[in-house]
């Protein structure tokens, strides 16, 4: 997959929030706050998170990722750094 973009990644990620809960509001959360208390994500729903993103963007993420899942802005930051990461070797 292509690297992506700051835009593209929070998409994906707020997409993927969106399928696993349909009436997330985002409105409630700005991009530094931890949206798994914002949101009420419990664990099975974040290990859904992960398992969504990873899918969607080609991107490995390993639970000593996880705390870098912590709000939109590192989810974001987390997926564009690991898509250019990726881009480079042939594994």
């Amino acid at each position: 997959m292509k690297p992506l973009n700051n835009a593209e990644a929070l998409s994906v990620v707020k997409e993927s929030i969106a399928q696993i809960i349909p009436d997330a509001d985002f409105t409630l959360v700005e991009p530094d706050d931890k949206f798994r208390d914002v949101l009420e994500l419990d664990s099975l729903d974040f290990l859904s998170l992960v398992e969504l993103l990873s899918e969607r963007t080609g991107v490995r993420i390993d639970e000593e990722d996880y705390p870098e899942l912590t709000t939109l802005s590192d989810a974001s930051r987390f997926l564009v750094e690991r898509s250019k990461e990726g881009t480079g070797s042939a594994t």
